[in-house]
């Protein structure tokens, strides 16, 4: 079973529908003694980065992140959720995150349409077995205001244009986190969701 997590932001039903899909049973829980038991779990979210902190730690779920982190399972954060993952957000002054990856979230530069939105391609850096069967350069929806901005360039797994290049799909070791939405990204998307849910199984 793969834990998708509710602090109160994000589509989770979106994301929740397009795991059924792929035949992947999941549950949306904001229980901690839930995400524990999971064999996997994802973090979604839209939203501001300080709300988000704000209400995963009024849920007691920061700790059971961290405990779910460090047993190995599958952890995958989307959209708001990777940024999280980082260290600090420069959204409405400086907001500490989960500092799972070294790192900052910032703002996407003036000049440029904000937020992203749309469709747009990715260029691989490294393997990642989320885009196993996905061909380089294909598109997949977009919406944020924020890119991530690793310390480590190690952790970065995929990278796409939008005026600069910035980090789409940051991971390492069991932590996978992606800013695109799979869930509105149409069959090449549920593929990414079908191949967490494969590494899953493999735990």
């Amino acid at each position: 079973m793969i834990a998708i997590i509710d602090y109160g932001m994000g589509n989770l039903r979106s994301v929740a529908k397009g795991f059924e899909k792929t035949g992947v049973t999941v549950e949306v829980t904001s229980d901690p003694q839930v995400l524990k038991k999971a064999s996997g779990v994802v973090l979604p979210g839209v939203g501001a980065f300080s709300d988000a902190m704000n209400n995963l730690k009024a849920h007691g779920l920061v700790d059971a992140i961290y405990g779910v982190i460090n047993a190995g399972k599958p952890f995958l954060g989307i959209c708001l959720g990777l940024q999280l993952l980082f260290q600090s957000s420069e959204e409405w002054g400086t907001t500490a995150g989960l500092g799972v990856f070294p790192g900052r979230v910032r703002r996407l530069p003036p000049g440029l349409k904000i937020p992203h939105m749309g469709w747009n391609t990715l260029s691989y850096k490294k393997n990642c077995p989320l885009f196993r069967d996905i061909p380089e350069h294909a598109a997949f929806y977009f919406v944020h205001s924020y890119y991530v901005e690793p310390a480590d360039p190690e952790l970065t797994v995929v990278t796409t244009e939008y005026g600069m290049e910035f980090t789409s799909v940051a991971a390492k070791a069991n932590v996978f986190g992606i800013q695109f939405h799979p869930e509105k990204s149409s069959a090449l998307g549920l593929r990414i969701l079908e191949n967490f849910g494969r590494l899953v199984e493999k735990c």
